[in-house]
């Protein structure tokens, strides 16, 4: 059986850290191998937030060596995926054009209204569907257009981060359909770049290259990469480079095709949606500032992005900071002793977006609305994780209304599933069944749309059979439903309660 593997390499990276992982496939089931893992994040430079893209890239050919060390030639491909929105500029020369700004910069603040002066919001939700909030790679570039136009001026080829790293590997020069859904500079009913829209808003859409759709072919490893990293010149294939798409990949549900099951992609940011066959892009879709992001197949994902595990996170940071050092399980264990629902808040509150520190931020929402502060490590990550699941609930309802069906399960994927306590909560506030699996959800949709471009697999439904049957898979049924509802209610009045 060990002979007749295939080896495909994923390259996974997110906004804390980023892994090259080798999928073994026999034809029925996935293992995944981690080879080599390393720290990511944004690097503060000159009063800026930018990602350093170099030192990934050197992680990444670290990765491609061990990856040819264990495998050899049974590497049949690689892979890459990452996170939307972010952006990098080439000069026609194919000089990078400056370190690429991390999407927390604050260079975008306010700049969404100005937008609106030259394109209505109305219209660029009709044009796009994209939820609207100012890390969106258009307002990066309108922000970059004021701001440094010359530099703009210079661009001659647009490229998202896995695109970029893609060019790196082989030399291609387009933008993956699923990525490219994220950027709000995209037409969801052409599927193409909306170059009337940018055009208004002095972004030079000649600079965008072609859309392809995950499980394109994109040439093969350039030969001084295979040189340098002993490896032979294996296929490069475009999976559904944004993360999340990948992840909605390796859903594990029997109803693919049916809008009665819901995923939360739960990270750094919980990406809470549906499949669905096309773009919502309705007046109500528009009130409720959902997302339409590309997937698989053709497919949309109608999806919320949530604030997510990034407040757990960076409560976990200050309480290192200030010397208590301690890990995500055992700031758990500390949340389910406190009492519930002491205190709550909204987690998509701008102020919970890039604060200096979040513990500080939770207090002040706290505070704005006369409730208890947190008085201690574990009543603060119980507030997160109570919020969370509060705004999953109130999601979950947003997305039923669109679809116009009732959700049966929530499907939970990606690092949020070791999380024991936030997926109950997740059950007991949505009212419905939670199944947690896989873990590496990403990793496995990158290998498997890898898998099916050479041939191995067949519809995303097959996919998802593969995904269940290389899965350690755990269900959560709701409790104390009453009490959850009720907080609810008082989360609704509490958020009403703030100033406009």
């Amino acid at each position: 059986m060990a002979q007749q593997q295939q080896c495909y390499l994923a390259v996974d990276l997110g906004a804390e850290s980023g892994r090259v992982v080798a999928g073994l496939f026999d034809g029925s089931q996935v293992q995944l191998v981690e080879l080599h893992r390393f720290r990511n994040g944004a690097v503060s430079v000159g009063g800026t937030l930018r990602w350093d893209l170099v030192n990934l890239w050197r992680e990444i050919q670290t990765g491609l060596g061990k990856a040819a060390a264990q495998y050899g030639s049974a590497i049949k491909s690689i892979g890459v995926d990452t996170w939307g929105v972010d952006y990098v500029l080439l000069s026609e020369h194919d000089e990078l054009l400056g370190l690429p700004y991390c999407y927390r910069d604050t260079r975008t603040s306010g700049l969404m209204n100005h937008t609106f002066t030259r394109v209505p919001r109305a219209d660029i939700f009709a044009t796009t569907g994209l939820q609207f909030m100012e890390i969106n790679t258009l307002y990066q570039l309108v922000a970059m257009s004021h701001q440094n136009p010359k530099l703009l001026d210079q661009a001659a080829t647009f490229l998202m981060i896995p695109d970029f790293l893609n060019w790196l590997l082989c030399g291609s020069k387009v933008v993956e359909f699923t990525n490219a859904t994220t950027t709000q500079c995209l037409d969801a009913t052409k599927r193409d770049w909306a170059s009337d829209m940018l055009s208004k808003l002095g972004i030079p859409a000649s600079m965008f290259p072609p859309v392809v759709g995950p499980g394109t072919k994109l040439g093969a490893l350039r030969s001084d990469v295979a040189r340098l990293n002993n490896i032979g010149r294996i296929d490069v294939i475009a999976p559904a480079t944004h993360d999340t798409g990948s992840a909605v990949v390796a859903v594990p549900t029997d109803m693919t095709g049916s809008a009665k099951w819901a995923y939360i992609s739960s990270g750094t940011w919980s990406l809470m949606g549906l499949e669905v066959p096309n773009a919502i892009l309705t007046k109500r879709a528009l009130e409720l500032n959902v997302t339409n992001e590309g997937g698989v197949d053709g497919t949309y994902r109608l999806l919320k992005n949530i604030m997510g595990l990034w407040l757990i996170q960076q409560c976990k940071a200050s309480f290192e900071r200030q010397g208590r050092t301690t890990d995500y399980g055992q700031l758990v264990q500390q949340a389910a002793t406190c009492p519930a629902f002491r205190s709550i808040v909204d987690p998509d509150d701008p102020r919970f977006l890039s604060p200096d520190d979040m513990p500080s931020a939770i207090a002040s929402w706290c505070r704005d609305t006369n409730q208890p502060v947190p008085e201690n490590d574990g009543q603060f990550i119980r507030c997160c994780i109570e919020s969370l699941a509060l705004k999953y609930r109130r999601v979950l309802r947003w997305l039923e209304e669109l679809s116009g069906e009732r959700v049966d399960v929530v499907h939970i994927v990606g690092g949020g599933t070791k999380n024991e306590l936030l997926n109950q909560f997740t059950a007991n506030a949505c009212g419905c069944a939670v199944v947690t699996g896989p873990t590496e959800g990403t990793a496995l949709g990158n290998v498997l749309i890898q898998a099916r471009s050479a041939g191995e697999v067949g519809s995303l439904g097959d996919i998802r059979k593969i995904v269940k049957a290389s899965s350690e898979l755990r269900e959560y049924q709701p409790k104390d439903i009453e009490q959850w509802n009720a907080a609810d209610g008082r989360l609704t009045q509490l958020i009403n309660s703030l100033p406009s």
